[in-house]
């Protein structure tokens, strides 16, 4: 499965402009993330983490448009 096909087009598109391909941490992360598991991602440093974790949040915010401003409460959670 190609790893960008779980996000929205413009962020897909953005990622593949940016990034030569998805990192190992975030080809097996992304999958999990998507499917709304708790997900630890245990990398080196450098190995594309925090983007696995944010870019999926974004992407999600991205999807619900202006109905992710009507949300309350803690959408995402990052524990560095």
């Amino acid at each position: 499965m190609d790893a960008l096909s779980l996000f929205q087009p413009v962020v897909a598109r953005w990622f593949a402009e940016s990034f030569a391909e998805p990192t190992p941490a975030q080809r097996l992360g992304w999958p999990r993330i998507a499917q709304g598991e708790h997900t630890l991602i245990l990398a080196p440093t450098g190995s594309g983490k925090t983007l696995a974790a944010f870019l999926y949040a974004l992407n999600e915010l991205i999807a619900e448009g202006d109905g992710a401003r009507e949300r309350s409460g803690v959408h995402t959670l990052y524990v560095s």
